[in-house]
């Protein structure tokens, strides 16, 4: 097995790539376009090919949603995932709330977005002065007001947003105890959301048992950070289709 090459057409500030395409006749206008917006989870890094088989978590969704279609048919579903992204900072590629607007509300027919992005602020954050990656902190506030804003932009165009909560990376190269506390904060407060499609509690889904900061080893692609095949399969399958029909 090989790893899979990431295929990234340009986009204005982003970059898209199209998870499943539909032949021209089996696509309505009422079927609808569902965008999952990230950073390398969500772009896929650490999966690998199998087979044909699609293995990111949007082809998985995507395939999910071609074996069971709504009445309009499947909706497509477009990965506007970036690795290495950042929900508060560029770097790379613009900032997730400057690269939204492009990326997720430009899509043509869209109806749904997954969000899962804020890892990275803080992961790659370090304290001002320290010699890293990222200087500054964002605090959990910062990463709410972000997903906040994304929200609201979304609803304003009557989009509706599936949440994603952040997944759990002890043991990863840029983990602490630090930046664990702040990933807790910004998952509660996800999951204290009441005015979005949905929660999905990738967190829930991915982590161990036994030590809910590590992602489960079934799961791990073995960086503890990105999940593996089996991960991104879970993943997939822990969004209820039902909030991508409504």
């Amino acid at each position: 097995m090989k790893l899979i090459s990431r295929r990234r057409a340009a986009l204005g500030l982003g970059a898209l790539l199209v998870a499943t395409q539909l032949p021209a006749s089996a696509r309505t206008a009422e079927a609808g376009v569902v965008v999952a917006f990230g950073d390398s989870i969500t772009a896929g890094a650490g999966s690998l090919e199998d087979q044909g088989h699609p293995v990111r978590y949007p082809d998985r969704l995507a395939a999910r949603l071609r074996a069971k279609p709504g009445p309009a048919g499947p909706a497509r579903v477009v990965n506007a995932g970036i690795s290495g992204n950042r929900l508060l900072a560029d770097g790379a590629g613009a900032k997730g709330i400057a690269r939204f607007a492009q990326d997720v509300l430009a899509q043509r027919g869209l109806t749904h977005v997954v969000i899962l992005i804020g890892i990275n602020d803080i992961g790659l954050s370090m304290p001002e002065g320290a010699a890293g990656p990222v200087r500054g902190q964002p605090a959990a506030q910062d990463i709410t007001a972000g997903l906040e804003s994304l929200i609201q932009q979304a609803r304003a165009r009557g989009v509706k947003v599936l949440l994603g909560t952040l997944l759990p990376f002890k043991g990863a190269s840029y983990w602490s105890e630090e930046k664990e506390s702040r990933r807790e904060a910004v998952n509660r407060w996800i999951r204290s959301r009441r005015h979005v499609e949905a929660v999905v509690d990738f967190d829930a889904t991915m982590r161990d048992a036994a030590d809910p900061q590590v992602l489960k080893a079934a799961y791990d692609s073995g960086d503890h950070l990105h999940p593996g095949n089996a991960g991104y399969a879970a993943m997939a399958d822990a969004i209820d289709l039902r909030a991508l029909r409504n």
